[in-house]
Parts: C-alpha cells; sequence; structure tokens
C-alpha cells in the first residue's frame, strides 16, 4: 500500500529532470499519473518507464503556457482515472545567457514569466475548481532560490517569485475547501542547472559577490532530481494534511522552510505629530540597514 494509493496526480513538465523524477515518486507510492511535456517524444519515454513499475499512468503532450491545452491536461487526467487530487507544476525553461535588466529582450521575459508563472496559473486555473468541488486536493508548485536574486537575471526570478506569491494567494483561498497549496525550490541537477554557460554563470556571479561561496558550491555540485520527489510525494499525501502556503526547500537529503512574509519593525511616529521630517526619518531607519 502506496502513500498515494486511489490518488490521480497530473505532473506538468514532467518529461525529464525534477518533473520526471516527482511523476516516479508519485507513480511508486500508487497514485495514477498523467506525465506532460512539450515533446511527445519525452513524454511517451517517460510513460513507458512508469508504465514498466505497474503503475496508472498515461500521457499528455503540449505546452501550458497555453490555457486551452493546460485545459485539455486537466480533462486528461479527470477522463482518464476519474478524479483530479494532486497538481505538481514543474514546467518551465531557461533564461538566456548572460541577461540581466540591461539586456532582456521584451520576448524572452515575456517566453519566461509565460512558461513558469502564466503555466502555473493555467493549470490552477482548471484543476482548483474540480479539487473545491471535491472538498480535498493537493497543489504543489515549483519555486526557486532564484527569486531571492542570488541567480541574477530578470524573467527567471520574477516569475519563481510570481509563483511564490500565487501559492500564497491560492493557499488562502482554497483552504475552506480543503485544498492545499504549498511551493517547492528544488535543487537538482537538471538541463538548466549543468553545462559550462551554467558553470562559468555561476562563478561569474560569486566572483561579483552576488553569490556566497556556500551558494556557489552547492550550485557547482547539485544531487540528482530523485532525491526531490519524496518531498512533493509527501506534500500531497494524506499525511502533509493541513500543511498549506508554505514554501519548502529540498536538496539532496537535506529540506527546508522558507519564512516567507516576516516584516520587522523599524521606525515609528505618532502621525499626531506630523509626517515624517526627511532627516529624522534618515536617522531612524537608515542605520539599521546598513548595520
Amino acid at each position: 500500500m502506496g502513500q498515494l494509493d486511489g490518488l490521480a496526480a497530473v505532473i506538468g513538465g514532467s518529461s525529464r529532470g525534477i518533473g520526471r523524477a516527482v511523476a516516479q515518486a508519485m507513480a511508486s507510492e500508487g497514485a495514477s499519473v498523467v506525465v506532460n511535456g512539450r515533446s511527445a517524444a519525452g513524454v511517451d519515454q517517460v510513460v513507458a518507464e512508469i508504465r514498466e513499475s505497474g503503475a496508472a499512468v498515461t500521457g499528455y503532450a503540449g505546452s501550458v503556457a497555453d490555457f486551452e491545452t493546460a485545459r485539455s491536461l486537466i480533462e486528461c487526467c479527470r477522463d482518464s482515472f476519474g478524479r483530479v487530487d494532486i497538481l505538481v507544476n514543474c514546467a518551465g525553461t531557461a533564461e538566456p545567457p548572460r541577461s540581466s535588466i540591461l539586456n532582456l529582450r521584451p520576448e524572452a521575459w515575456r517566453e519566461l514569466i509565460d512558461s513558469h508563472l502564466t503555466g502555473t496559473f493555467n493549470t490552477c486555473r482548471h484543476a482548483a475548481p474540480l479539487m473545491a468541488e471535491r472538498g480535498s486536493g493537493s497543489i504543489i508548485n515549483t519555486s526557486s532560490h532564484s527569486y531571492l536574486g542570488h541567480y541574477a537575471g530578470t524573467g527567471y526570478p520574477a516569475a519563481k517569485g510570481g509563483v511564490n506569491s500565487l501559492t500564497f494567494a491560492m493557499a488562502a483561498e482554497l483552504e475552506e475547501h480543503g485544498v492545499r497549496v504549498n511551493a517547492v525550490c528544488p535543487g537538482a541537477r537538471t538541463r538548466l542547472s549543468t553545462g559550462a554557460e551554467y558553470e562559468d554563470r555561476i562563478r561569474e556571479l560569486s566572483a561579483r559577490g552576488i553569490m556566497s561561496d556556500a551558494v556557489r558550491d552547492a550550485s557547482l555540485a547539485p544531487h540528482e532530481p530523485e532525491h526531490v520527489g519524496p518531498l512533493y510525494a509527501l506534500l500531497a499525501s494524506p499525511a502533509a494534511r493541513g500543511v498549506t502556503g508554505r514554501l519548502f526547500s529540498a536538496s539532496g537529503g537535506y529540506v527546508g522552510l522558507h519564512q516567507s512574509g516576516r516584516e520587522i519593525p523599524l521606525a515609528y511616529r505618532d502621525v499626531n505629530e506630523g509626517a515624517w521630517p526627511l532627516r529624522l526619518l534618515g536617522e531612524a531607519v537608515i542605520p539599521s540597514l546598513l548595520s
């Protein structure tokens, strides 16, 4: 008996990398799985791998950045397995090498936002009503430490920051319907985190002081994707009932939790004394920011 027996899962962006590992992890726990990716050949290969294990699986090729394709993907799960219990969003694309706000082309920005953020919205928009109607479900989005600015770029961090905010908003909206929504920042060896261009970029960011030595070393030696699959499966399982609106990290054997939304008081002035004089406001705020 697996932890996900009787549940049906859609894994967006699962024809390779982290999504593939998540699909395999959930299938190994008894879930019926819909594999998705833009490449039909890639989808077919993962479907064949999972089918060999004896799990129920089907595939649907297409980009979730398209709203109607995302609808068809969710409907594929419902029509194939009679229900949609789990949605995982792993689809995405890399930012062009050496890009920043100084040179990123608008069309590249749009592709990044569509692939990561709009694609996540699209699948959630179609799956959430089905889950809310049933009174249960688990949505797990894929974020990245890049939302902190560690990896530079522009569109990729912005999209992942948007995924985080979308996750928190949906968690608040769907909790009363019994639907959980969480996100994971995975660290793993994939096509986005390997190769000479990637390694040169990491070393450059470290040399510029944007990235710490610890983050640099971890980025240059990522663990295999199968190590992050169990956390996704756990969050989808009944054992995680009540866990929602959280942002996790997973890399190798490590699991962490981000403390999001924490606000630190900096200064206070009674409004009856009038607006802050600029000099006094600076004296109250700036030293604590630079200490």
